[in-house]
C-alpha cells in the first residue's frame, strides 16, 4: 500500500501485483473507496482501512467508476463490511449492480466459466436502498468538501470518474488509460483500454481531454497507481485513440470472422514499435502483462465494428 495523507493506493493483488488498484479517500474521520475490484481484494481494503485508524463504520462511500468487474465485483462484499456505507455510481453501473445477473452472464459469455470462477465468483446483489446513483456534475459530500462525478463513457457507456478538486486529485477508473508500473523503465508508457462492449472512439476522447482539463495535480489510475505527469499522458492516449479509431475504420471493411486477428496483429505490432521507440525491451513477462488487456482490446475494436450489423440484424 501507498498513499499520501489524504489517499491510500491499494494494490488488489489481481492477476498479478500491481495490476489494479482501490483507492482509499480519508478526509475529517470519514473514509471512501474508489473501485471495490474483487471480494477477494475485500480484506485488502479493509487492512488499509485500519491502517489509517478508522474502522469500518467510517466508510460513508463505496465509489465504483463502472461495472466491469475488476472495478465492482467486491462492492457488494465492502458494503456487507461496512454498515454506514452506501455505493455511489453512474446510473446504468447501478442497474448491473441492483440486478447483476446479466453481467455475470455477459463476463462469462467473453472470458468462459473456468476463469470466472477463479477470479470472481459468483456475483451478490446490492439493496437498492444502498445505492446512490449519481448524475454528471453532481457534488458528493464529503469531509469538509464534495466529490463530484464526471460522466466519462468511450470505454464503457457507464463510465464516471470521481474529481476530489480539496485533494487535486481525480480518480479516473479506466477512462485516462493504463500504466503499469512494470512497464515505465523508457518512460511514460499508457494506452487505453478499448475492451468490449462499449467502445467508442470520440466519447473516450473527449474523456481524456475533459480529465486532463480540470487541472489536477494527479490522475489515480485504476490500471495502476498515481500519474502525475497529466499532460504527457494526455498526449498518448490520444495518439493511441486516433490509432484505435481508425483501426476500428479498417475493421468494419474486414470479414467478421477475420476482424479479432487482425486486430491484434495491428494492436501488437503498434505496441512493439512505441516499445522500441521508447528504448523499452518488451520480454516474455511484458508480453504475458499486456496480452489480457491488448486480447480485450481487438475483441473491443473487432465487437464495435459489428456493432452496425448486430442492429441491422435486430431489426429485421
Amino acid at each position: 500500500m501507498t498513499g499520501t495523507d489524504r489517499v491510500t493506493t491499494i494494490d488488489c493483488g489481481y492477476l498479478a501485483p500491481r495490476v489494479a488498484a482501490s483507492y482509499l479517500l480519508v478526509e475529517g474521520g470519514e473514509a471512501a473507496f474508489v473501485d471495490a475490484n474483487t471480494a477477494r481484494a475485500v480484506p485488502r481494503m479493509l487492512e488499509a482501512l485500519a491502517g489509517a485508524g478508522l474502522r469500518p463504520e467510517a466508510v460513508r462511500y463505496v465509489a465504483v467508476t463502472h461495472a466491469h468487474l475488476d472495478h465492482a465485483h467486491g462492492a457488494a462484499t465492502l458494503l456487507s463490511a461496512c454498515p454506514n456505507a452506501v455505493l455511489v455510481a453512474h446510473p446504468r453501473a447501478a442497474r448491473h449492480l441492483e440486478d447483476p445477473a446479466k453481467l455475470e452472464r455477459s463476463v462469462r459469455q467473453v472470458y468462459g466459466d473456468a476463469f470466472f470462477d477463479e477470479t470472481y465468483g459468483p456475483m451478490r446483489p446490492i439493496p437498492p436502498e444502498r445505492i446512490r446513483v449519481v448524475s454528471d456534475g453532481e457534488e458528493i459530500p464529503f469531509g469538509e468538501g464534495s466529490l463530484r462525478s464526471l460522466h466519462t463513457p468511450g470505454h464503457a457507456k457507464h463510465h464516471a470518474c470521481f474529481h476530489w478538486p480539496a485533494a487535486g486529485a481525480v480518480f479516473s477508473g479506466d477512462s485516462f488509460g493504463m500504466a503499469y508500473p512494470d512497464l515505465q523503465g523508457g518512460g511514460l508508457f499508457i494506452f487505453p483500454s478499448t475492451s468490449p462492449t462499449d467502445f467508442d472512439p470520440a466519447p473516450a476522447l473527449d474523456a481524456v481531454a475533459r480529465i486532463a482539463g480540470l487541472g489536477a495535480g494527479r490522475v489515480y489510475l485504476a490500471h495502476f497507481g498515481a500519474l502525475e505527469d497529466v499532460a504527457a499522458a494526455a498526449a498518448q492516449l490520444r495518439e493511441h485513440l486516433e490509432f484505435y479509431r481508425g483501426l476500428l475504420e479498417t475493421a468494419r471493411g474486414i470479414a467478421p470472422d477475420l476482424r479479432k486477428d487482425r486486430c491484434s496483429a495491428e494492436i501488437r505490432g503498434r505496441f512493439e514499435r512505441l516499445a522500441r521507440e521508447r528504448g523499452l525491451t518488451l520480454g516474455p513477462e511484458a508480453w504475458d502483462l499486456l496480452k489480457l488487456d491488448l486480447d480485450l482490446n481487438a475483441a473491443g475494436v473487432a465487437w464495435a465494428a459489428g456493432s452496425a450489423e448486430r442492429a441491422a440484424r435486430s431489426q429485421r
